[in-house]
């Protein structure tokens, strides 16, 4: 005999399994109420068990239904409802409804081998349109995967899941804890890797290496496990995509080396920049080899084993300041560079032989050419200036390319032809402008945006929490937290109270305890009695009405309780 099928909540009626991930199972199903089919997500048990998580999940399931774009998945609604244990208890069984998608995940098709670059162009630019909508909203994705892109049946990209790993991680006190959860360090950023705050790049960073591995069939990092792949986020090198498939055109090199930048700052700064590089890679100039050597020494340092020196350079990814030179020779850079500067000169010795004036007008003797000083120590580029009879004048400039204390360019540019003795302006590097995150905490969601702006940070993700003692819109707490200094444009997350709480049916209760969880610290209400003569009254008294239905009411609300008293 056939059972029943299972109906969430008196509505959604759960059909036949799709598919299985680490942290929910997704079944087709039909919504009762408005007639049409639906994808219905059920969350892992594990999760369910966890108030918090269930509390935070709802809350990113109600912003991510608040989102409708043609390359997203809709989310229609969000429950939670509960099924019977054999020990005869029960348990929360949280479940989201979303859009039901025909097609293909885009993990399964990067399982068939690596795609068409034009193709693998057309859907990272699907994906980076859903992130641009997305981030315009407050929205960060942060769990961007193959396995949460559908490609349609018309081949249009479905980005699905926004705001389920916001709940995750929040619910996860380590790395380690939120990467068994979900199992996407292969596509973690390096500031996810680190426990660090994130903002949109980290999205554009997973994007890069969907793109990636879409074009070489391979992740860029690959270990034993899910903190070396980690480690390797933050401290190695990709090859390029056009070393592991020799087809592939270098443009793309280009635009892949730019997205998994360590540093965010050197990184495309929002999908639409994103955008525009994949579609300029297509139809522009492809680089040469020793342009792309020069871009990936900018992006990943000079040498990719010097991962820690590397890491401190771009903008301090790593704290460790003691690591010492192991090499018993100069870096193979530094040579290149002497290489460089050298041929620089001779070239330009040669033209000015070439170019020397005939007859009665000699070229005088006390000429020089400012020499180029790009990337290099001001003590290095002083000796420089000097062997060459000219005057060095320091100058400092904030810069988040240029390492702290190296020359970012000079005044005259190199190559110019000055007299002997000439001030050369040496522009040097003061590494990252820096803010410190003002106290926000208590103000109003508007005067918070104020502060931050005047410290020259960004507003970020807002997130709604209830707090009893807090009136709409106030600021429970900020990410990073108040006095912490954060490179100047950084983004601040905050969380904001709603202004409600919520309270349970208490019919049923005695009049005490359903006074006393009403007046608890986490609702604080205010609770008034009313006997009813039409009931016979009962030892304790028991509440038979209340006159705030069960959910979420405004703060400091005043609730009556009805009891027998006949």
């Amino acid at each position: 005999m056939t059972s029943e099928p299972r109906v969430l909540s008196e509505r959604y009626r759960v059909d036949g399994l799709i598919g299985r991930g680490g942290m929910a199972t997704v079944y087709q199903g039909y919504d009762l109420t408005l007639g049409r089919d639906v994808a219905i997500k059920i969350l892992d048990p594990e999760l369910a068990r966890d108030p918090g998580f269930r509390t935070r999940f709802r809350l990113e399931a109600q912003a991510a239904s608040r989102m409708s774009h043609p390359t997203i998945v809709r989310v229609f609604d969000a429950g939670e409802d509960a099924e019977s244990l054999p020990d005869g208890t029960t348990q929360p069984v949280p479940y989201i409804v979303m859009e039901l998608v025909h097609g293909k995940l885009l993990k399964q098709i990067i399982d068939e081998g690596p795609v068409e670059p034009e193709r693998a162009v057309t859907y990272a630019d699907g994906i980076l349109e859903a992130l641009e909508y997305s981030h315009r909203a407050g929205v960060v994705h942060r769990d961007i995967k193959p396995g949460n892109v559908m490609v349609t049946e018309a081949d249009q990209i479905k980005v699905m899941d926004f705001g389920i790993a916001r709940a995750v991680s929040d619910s996860s006190s380590t790395v380690a804890e939120t990467t068994a959860i979900l199992g996407t360090a292969a596509y973690f950023s390096p500031e996810q890797a680190k426990g660090d705050p994130v903002d949109s790049r980290a999205d554009l960073y997973s994007t890069g290496v969907v793109l990636y591995e879409m074009l070489t069939g391979r992740q860029p990092f690959r270990g034993d496990s899910a903190v070396a792949v980690a480690y390797q986020h933050v401290s190695e090198t990709p090859e390029n995509p056009s070393e592991l498939i020799e087809s592939l055109p270098r443009s793309l090199d280009v635009v892949v080396l730019r997205a998994l930048a360590k540093d965010p700052y050197q990184r495309y700064q929002d999908a639409a920049s994103f955008r525009a590089a994949l579609t300029h890679a297509l139809t522009g100039k492809a680089p040469t080899r020793r342009q792309l050597g020069t871009l990936t020494s900018e992006l990943y340092g000079p040498n990719p084993r010097q991962a820690q020196e590397t890491a401190r350079s771009l903008r301090q990814l790593s704290s460790d300041t003691t690591m010492r030179r192991t090499q018993s020779g100069p870096p193979a850079a530094w040579i290149w560079a002497g290489v460089a500067i050298l041929a620089v000169l001779l070239i330009s010795v040669l033209f000015w032989v070439l170019t020397l004036p005939r007859g009665d007008d000699p070229v005088p003797s006390n000429a020089r050419i400012v020499p180029d000083l790009t990337g290099m120590t001001y003590e290095r580029a002083s000796e420089e200036l000097l062997a060459e009879d000219l005057v060095p004048v320091q100058v400092e400039r904030p810069s988040s390319e240029v390492a702290e204390g190296n020359v970012i360019r000079t005044d005259p540019v190199a190559g110019t032809s000055v007299g002997i003795q000439h001030e050369i302006t040496v522009y040097v590097s003061m590494g990252q402008e820096m803010s410190t995150v003002p106290t926000v905490v208590g103000l109003s969601q508007d005067a918070a945006s104020a502060a931050l702006e005047q410290a020259g940070l960004t507003l970020g993700t807002v997130i709604a929490r209830n707090d009893a003692s807090l009136s709409a819109g106030t600021v429970i707490s900020s990410n990073p937290d108040a006095e912490t200094s954060v490179p100047a444009g950084s983004t601040v997350d905050l969380v904001v109270a709603t202004g409600r709480v919520v309270i349970n049916d208490v019919t049923g209760y005695t009049v005490e305890a359903a006074t006393r969880e009403l007046e608890a610290a986490d609702t604080q209400l205010t609770v008034e009695t009313q006997g009813d003569a039409s009931c016979p009254a009962s030892t304790p008294p028991v509440v038979t009405a209340q006159s705030l239905a069960p959910g979420e009411v405004p703060v400091h609300s005043t609730i009556t309780l009805t009891y027998c008293s006949g």
